[in-house]
């Protein structure tokens, strides 16, 4: 009997020892017998090894290293046998011998306190390293934690999709072209914590300032504090630092000279770090493939490569620059960095200016109202540049030129500068001054052609037709061709300008810095001239070439040209059409009529913007309450503008206290709380008001009987609204029929906004003579005849 407990005993140790053994190891493999039964359970539910990954929501490599008897992660391991309804522990890798049981328990043991003393130990350490940032020109360094926004990562990289540009036009929505961002091309997205566990070894890319660095370091912090994986110990490694340290050790022996000076030492000189990485409990972190010098490159990658070999149960993730290196890691998933979204910008700028007298609403309601610096925000490093600027006045610069040209120059200059990062030899014999050429001529071309994308070999062209111009250039047709091919990458990896947007096509990075640079070689490039303003002004009437005018301003030294030439170019829409000139003469003895402290030109733009809208929303302020004045939408075939004027007139007329509101050939009366008539319009002639109460007269007592009001207006709508025409004509000169074209109602419109861009011009940070502004705003919104009495 003592026998056969003391069998039992033992067997129940052994299982013990076995399930402790299973369980402590962070990857399972498949027995030769398991790989067996694991293929029949495939064809059994009718799955490819594909399939069975796609429905387990998890990469290829784990479901081909299953199957080939290799070593995957435990829950992986258990996940693939759950869905093909094997038990575990049938088909696993037998566990070693009860000795080895036993020496892997007492191992176990040892390991789970080793990790938790090498975490102690180089905390101080990677507080230090990891704990802060400090980029441009912060004052100070900011906490981590303080300023960490979740990252979110696309698990297809976004170059190497392969797309026709009708396509991605299509994905930027470029018919609503002011929400028109190149930097926000639709992928599915999924959170970057979410993206590491997915895969052991994970390769984030992205471009420069995409907030890699500081997506690893706080992998690292979280990892260390035993809030992500848990089990591990992080080790961070600036690649970088590795490639320039003495002596050119192997990556071992730098993670060991590491924790060396972290006071990580033993007495039986095993190296902890080893030992560590072979029971596969550390979160390797490698930074920065990209910022290693060329002539250290083929030691980090062979350094790379063996390692993560050799000790493969551990947990990798690597950063690097989209197109920095034309090489792979076979073993790594590749993934990229997603641009910022407005939830990432808004808590980013919550967490920057709490506790700042700058409010961090106000940050963000002027990122909204400005669609070209939202498109900069997408990026976590030109966002900081952002911040720092808005923190210093509580708003952003009026010149907008000189925001975009500092963020320029932190992706040209400051951004690797002050990390003291040196890159590629051939595009670095270019000057700052020399990228920036050579990026406008490629803006002003691409843009005035309205290829906001263009194939890589259109790229490629226009770079050789600019270097094969310069001092020492190697005019070789075949040189130039891989001359252009380096210097097109290096352009995308080094500064992040121009972007792959799929196999083969490029775009500028935000259409922000195509907008920029477009207006830059207008105004600096080599051939300026009277001609080169001529053009521009050319697109005065196209809404694409606002921010490029506003750009173009702001850079200008004087703008005094620039500025009557768009006036002249303004005028000259509507000079032609007599009937659109008569409206304007119009519009300005309407204007001229009315006594007001406002200058001229705003009462006219006041005037021409009531004439010529298609929607009035009026309201006033009472004891603190909103009062609806009067709201009128109507479509274009439902009545006339002109009648619109009429009505609304009408409702300011009327001293009493009623209110007219018409929608869709339908019409109501109300009675508000709060008599605002006379306050918005002066008191008008006797006659008047007894002819609009007679008026007033002939409107049915509905009492809320919707259909009976509707059946009424359909009977008398004609005849009703001929007699407010007829009185408002007679009594206030407006109401005519103008009866404009379709065609004169769109160069009415492009008149509208093509004035309005001017304004916004005059209103910008632009240096003009006052004479010269005098004479704009003096003739703004004028007949042709007008202009040129006042010459």
């Amino acid at each position: 009997m003592s026998l056969k407990i003391g069998t039992q005993v033992r067997a129940i140790r052994i299982g013990e020892k076995f399930y402790r053994w299973a369980m402590t190891g962070r990857s399972l493999c498949c027995s030769p017998e398991g790989i067996e039964k694991a293929r029949k359970a495939l064809d059994y539910h009718s799955l490819s090894q594909k399939a069975l990954a796609e429905e387990l929501g998890m990469s290829r490599q784990p479901v081909t290293n299953f199957f080939a008897g290799k070593r995957i992660d435990r829950k992986y391991f258990y996940q693939i046998c759950e869905r093909l309804k094997l038990e575990w522990d049938e088909i696993v890798a037998k566990p070693p011998s009860e000795p080895e049981a036993e020496a892997n328990q007492d191992n176990s043991v040892n390991i789970d306190a080793l990790v938790q003393e090498v975490r102690e130990k180089i905390k101080p350490d990677i507080q230090e390293r990891c704990g802060t940032m400090r980029v441009l020109d912060m004052s100070q360094p900011i906490g981590l934690n303080d300023i960490y926004t979740n990252v979110n990562i696309l698990e297809k990289v976004t170059g190497r999709k392969r797309k026709k540009i009708a396509e991605l036009l299509q994905e930027c929505n470029s018919e609503d072209f002011e929400r028109f961002g190149l930097g926000r091309i639709s992928e599915q997205r999924v959170p970057g914590l979410v993206a590491v566990e997915k895969s052991s070894k994970l390769m984030i890319l992205g471009k420069p300032g995409a907030g890699k660095t500081t997506f690893l370091k706080y992998l690292a912090i979280q990892c260390n504090r035993a809030e992500f994986q848990a089990g591990q110990v992080p080790i961070f490694v600036s690649l970088k630092d590795f490639a320039e340290a003495t002596g050119k050790p192997g990556l071992l022996k730098y993670i060991s000279q590491q924790f060396a000076g972290c006071g990580i030492v033993r007495e039986d000189a095993v190296p902890l770090a080893d030992e560590l990485l072979k029971h596969g409990r550390t979160l390797v972190l490698l930074d920065g493939l990209d910022e290693v010098r060329e002539e250290d490159t083929t030691h980090v990658l062979k350094e790379i490569r063996d390692f993560s070999d050799h000790f493969r149960d551990n947990h990798f993730v690597m950063t690097c620059r989209i197109a920095a290196r034309e090489y792979t890691f076979d073993k790594f998933t590749e993934v990229e960095v997603a641009d910022f979204d407005d939830e990432q910008i808004a808590t980013f700028a919550t967490q920057w200016f709490k506790d700042k007298a700058v409010k961090a609403e106000t940050f963000i309601q002027r990122i909204k109202d400005n669609n070209r610096i939202k498109q900069l925000a997408a990026s976590p490093l030109l966002l900081t540049l952002l911040c720092l600027a808005f923190e210093e006045s509580g708003n952003f610069p009026a010149n907008r030129s000189e925001l975009y040209k500092e963020g320029l120059d932190a992706l040209l200059k400051k951004w690797d500068a002050k990390r003291g990062i040196y890159r590629t030899q051939l595009y670095k014999k270019l000057s700052v001054q020399r990228k920036e050429d050579l990026l406008s001529k490629i803006a002003l071309t691409t843009f005035e052609g309205g290829d906001y994308f263009f194939k890589q070999k259109v790229a490629e062209q226009y770079i050789k037709e600019y270097i094969r111009n310069l001092p020492d250039a190697n005019t070789d047709p075949e040189a130039l061709q891989l001359d252009s091919e380096v210097i097109l990458r290096s352009i995308e990896a080094q500064h992040g300008l121009l972007v792959e947007r799929a196999k083969g096509i490029y775009s500028f990075s935000h259409l922000t810095f195509h907008e920029y640079f477009t207006a830059r070689e207008i105004m600096f490039g080599e051939y300026f001239s009277e001609e080169v303003l001529q053009n521009l002004v050319s697109h005065i009437s196209d809404k694409r070439w606002r921010e490029v005018f506003l750009l173009a301003v702001g850079m200008s030294s004087s703008g005094d040209r620039l500025l009557l030439l768009m006036k002249q170019q303004v005028d000259a829409l509507v000079t032609a059409d007599e009937k659109l000139q008569r409206f304007l003469v119009w519009v300005n003895q309407k204007s001229i009529s009315v006594k007001t402290p406002y200058k001229p030109a705003a009462v006219r733009a006041f005037n021409f913007e009531y004439f010529t809208s298609f929607d009035f929303v009026l309201s006033s302020l009472s004891d603190n309450e909103i009062v609806f004045v009067s709201s009128i939408r109507i479509k274009k075939k439902s009545l006339n503008r002109d009648l619109i004027s009429s009505l609304i007139h009408l409702v300011h007329l009327i001293n009493d206290k009623m209110i007219i509101a018409i929608s869709d050939n339908c019409i109501s009366c109300a009675e508000p709380a709060y008599d605002f008539a006379t306050e918005l319009v002066p008191s008008v002639a006797r006659e008047l008001k007894q002819v609009m109460q007679q008026l007033r007269k002939q409107l049915p007592k509905v009492d809320g009987d919707k259909e009976r009001l509707e059946q009424w207006w359909k009977a008398n709508d004609q005849f009703w609204t001929e007699q407010i025409r007829a009185i408002i004509i007679k009594y206030r000169n407006i109401g005519q029929y103008w009866k404009f074209s379709e065609y004169q109602m769109e160069l009415l419109e492009q008149y509208h906004d093509a004035n309005k861009l001017l304004v916004e011009c005059l209103n910008s940070d632009v240096v003009l003579t006052p004479e010269v502004r005098s004479q704009i705003e003096d003739t703004l919104l004028l007949p042709i005849t007008e202009i040129e009495k006042r010459k």
